[in-house]
């Protein structure tokens, strides 16, 4: 203006406040128009959060209260499979397993070597002359008659190994295993299946548990007890009262004369006992409630009666008496009890920018446990994930209840229209 002034011969006219906004207004609402514009259209071309399916709550309580007859002293666990756990007892320290490390032995045997079924008798194993000197020895449990170069087959072999709790099989197992002249590779091969297994306050030191270094804990054995269970072989074997081996000069007795008890169905597991040990036991049981028979597991440890206990056999009884006690308890509460209701909230859809999407059961889902028993819950999208857009009434995923094989789920859907979020919402995100 002034330039203009000067070729004009005019004076530029006076600046005055309303004049400086003016010219202020017209250089900068283009800028702040464009900063606008590259704004939203940052804003609405950022990529969406991927939505989510949140759980209302992460455990559910059965109405009610149940006291489990823990024993006196030890440790112990219980755990409803497909339903979760019941409960635990005493300090989880680990202490000598005895032959309850057998379990292990048999669960590496199986892993390695599958049989197809109960009536699969897979391949032959021979008797080598290590087995057959340790088959004399009256200090420990093992299977008598043996002669070097006769064979067994794998089967067989488990059921010596299972039902009479023999020493001498458990550690020519572990050498046929490992086609190896001592059991230190087996050994090895059973820490590494109790670290899959999560069982982390476990070690073995043998396969037979004679030795006092292996050592685990109550809820470390419960793990072992529901993954070898799924095999149907060694249920099979497991819960054989006795048997009669072809080779063998005399049948072979069982030391879990729980098998036999009237009313408490009681299927396995595993006895053991030893000084260091007192009485151990790992036991499988089941219960009709309507038409389900579910599988209740426990294990019981570290029981020891006062005075002289000869290799713990005292103690052995001891366990078997307290186990008993937990075994009728647990079995007489189970019973089927509603966790989930038709149309029950249990969680929402998170679009990730503040929305939420109510998400209800589709229907009545009851469970079986005992009173006052606390079942995990846990929300999964479909096989195609979850959707950002659905109709009222979609069923966009899954809410399981309990843990494990065995547990039970329900359809969850959509309460309302599931949106994508608006464009204020997507307009006004941070971050």
């Amino acid at each position: 203006m002034e330039l203009l002034a000067s070729l004009t011969n005019t004076a530029p006219p006076a600046e005055t406040p309303r004049r400086t906004v003016v010219r202020r207004v017209k250089v900068w609402t283009p800028l702040v128009l464009l900063l606008g514009g590259v704004y939203v259209g940052a804003q609405l071309l950022r990529p969406l959060p991927a939505p989510a399916l949140v759980a209302s709550q992460s455990v559910h309580a059965l109405d009610g209260q149940f006291t489990v007859p823990w024993p006196a002293k030890g440790q112990a666990a219980v755990r409803v499979s497909g339903s979760g756990d019941v409960g635990t007892f005493g300090e989880q320290k680990p202490v000598p397993t005895a032959s309850v490390a057998k379990v292990m032995t048999a669960y590496v045997i199986l892993k390695g070597h599958p049989l197809r079924n109960k009536n699969d008798a897979g391949p032959d194993i021979e008797i080598d002359a290590k087995a057959v000197a340790e088959g004399n020895s009256e200090s420990e449990s093992r299977a008598e008659g043996l002669t070097a170069g006769t064979k067994f087959s794998e089967q067989d072999m488990l059921k010596m190994l299972m039902i009479p709790s023999a020493n001498n099989v458990a550690r020519l197992l572990a050498r046929w295993d490992t086609g190896s002249g001592d059991e230190t590779a087996f050994v090895a091969k059973m820490n590494a299946a109790a670290r899959d297994l999560g069982m982390e306050d476990t070690t073995y030191t043998d396969p037979s548990g004679l030795d006092s270094g292996t050592v685990s804990t109550a809820v470390d054995q419960l793990k072992l007890a529901e993954a070898v269970m799924k095999d149907e072989a060694f249920r099979s074997v497991v819960a054989m009262p006795n048997a009669t081996i072809k080779g063998l000069p005399n049948p072979i007795y069982n030391n879990n004369t729980l098998l036999t008890a009237s009313g408490l169905s009681i299927r396995g597991i595993k006895t053991g006992s030893s000084t260091p040990a007192g009485g151990t036991l790992m036991w499988a049981a089941y219960k009709s409630v309507g038409d389900e028979t579910p599988l209740v597991l426990g294990t019981m440890m570290d029981q020891h009666v006062d005075g002289p206990d000869p290799d713990g056999a005292n103690s052995l009884t001891l366990v078997k008496e307290n186990s008993r006690k937990v075994i009728e308890a647990v079995r007489a509460a189970l019973a089927s009890a509603p966790a989930v209701r038709k149309g029950q909230p249990v969680g929402y859809v998170d679009d990730g920018l503040g929305g939420r999407t109510p998400l209800v059961a589709t229907k009545d889902l009851n469970v079986i446990g005992v009173p006052g028993q606390q079942f995990r819950l846990s929300l999964r999208a479909g096989a195609s994930g979850t959707p950002r857009t659905a109709k009222d009434g979609t069923e966009v995923g899954v809410l399981t209840v309990g843990e494990g094989d065995g547990a039970k789920s329900v359809p969850v859907a959509v309460r309302g229209d599931l949106a994508e979020p608006s464009f204020g919402t997507r307009l006004t995100r941070l971050g």
